[in-house]
């Protein structure tokens, strides 16, 4: 028999943070920093815990120079060869280091953890031992066949730190962590170019998909990335205070210099492509087409383009700074310490719109 969970689930436009007492007096005091030991690779972290997404458009070699520079991450889109590889490995070894690294994506898409992957991605940490973190990939984490493929990159690859995903509640977590992943990516229809909550009904409302994952991860010394469903830097600071430890940004950070893809212009204006990983677009270029059997569970838009990307990082991080002088934070660590949400049923005053 169906069944249906009657508890109200929430995503990020349903609540807001509730200011508290600050002793602080500026946000440059701030600080923004994260330090991590990670449960089964025994890794250390330590940098601002924000991820370029891994997709074409997004997870660029370009994007992970650029990112560095903050302390950021970046995980790398998997369609780059060995050779693409080394090549940045040696012309950018600083982004390589233990301690600002870039990923390492191994992104399935939909079809599964296949013997391919596999086998790549060995050849690639053979190829360039700098890596020292996989992200283990797929748009639905909860098949037995994915959690075997974590135990096999665990086996092959100890001392690597795996952050693997997609899955949005606690029991998942806990069997993805227990298979021997260190992160565990949250979120399933939540971005910004992506439909499979229209394709296929499934989903879960992200702020309480963080919230459930966040409790289940750090019970058992884990950590949870909240992938999807940030649109402004209020967003990700709420997902910060859900407990999420690190937050994984797409569409914010599409349609810029170090994105992905030409350059299109129309009627004197500059845009760039920005496509779901499970779109068309990109089954097209990466798989030949979209199979018989399945349905494209993403979209292609155009994006105006932004530039360089380092305006939009100091923008998120400057209001995520602010959130944490609202809240009395002196450091990221101690925002969701921080935070009480509060139901709302509007957020922004729209006289002049909502775009700003």
């Amino acid at each position: 028999m169906p069944r249906i969970e009657n508890d109200i689930k929430l995503d990020f436009k349903d609540v807001l943070l509730r200011p508290k007492r600050s002793t602080l007096k500026s946000r440059s005091e701030v600080d923004l920093m994260r330090s991590f030991t990670f449960r089964n690779s025994k890794g250390s972290y330590r940098g601002i815990p924000i991820i370029a997404a891994n997709m074409d458009t997004v997870g660029t070699f370009e994007m992970a120079v650029t990112l560095h520079q903050f302390s950021l991450f970046t995980a790398v889109h998997k369609h780059y060869c060995i050779d693409d590889w080394k090549e940045f490995a040696a012309g950018h070894p600083e982004c390589l280091e233990v301690k600002r690294n870039s990923w390492l994506a191994l992104a399935t898409l939909l079809t599964g953890a296949s013997e391919g992957d596999f086998e790549k991605l060995g050849a690639i940490l053979a190829a360039v031992p700098q890596i020292q973190y996989i992200c283990v990939d797929v748009a639905n984490g909860y098949s037995e066949h994915f959690v075997h493929f974590v135990k096999d990159v665990r086996q092959k690859f100890p001392s690597h730190t795996i952050m693997a995903g997609n899955v949005v509640t606690g029991e998942m977590v806990e069997e993805l962590i227990l298979a021997g992943a260190d992160i565990i990516k949250v979120g399933i229809g939540p971005g910004s170019v992506c439909t499979t909550r229209k394709k296929t009904g499934v989903g879960y409302p992200q702020l309480s998909a963080v919230i459930e994952c966040a409790d289940a991860a750090h019970g058992l010394g884990g950590h949870i990335i909240s992938d999807g469903g940030c649109t402004c830097p209020g967003d990700v600071s709420k997902a910060f205070g859900a407990g999420a430890d690190f937050v994984m940004l797409g569409g914010m950070l599409a349609g810029h210099m170090e994105s992905g893809g030409e350059i299109i212009e129309k009627n004197g204006k500059k845009y760039k492509l920005f496509y779901g990983m499970s779109s068309d677009m990109a089954m097209k270029k990466h798989a030949g087409g979209v199979a018989e059997y399945r349905a494209s569970e993403g979209k292609t838009v155009e994006v105006a383009y932004k530039g360089p990307v380092e305006d939009t990082v100091k923008d998120v991080l400057g209001g995520v700074r602010s959130t944490c002088t609202y809240v009395g934070a002196a450091k990221l660590k101690e925002l969701s310490r921080r935070t009480t949400f509060i139901r709302v049923s509007q957020q922004l005053n729209t006289v002049f719109g909502n775009d700003t």
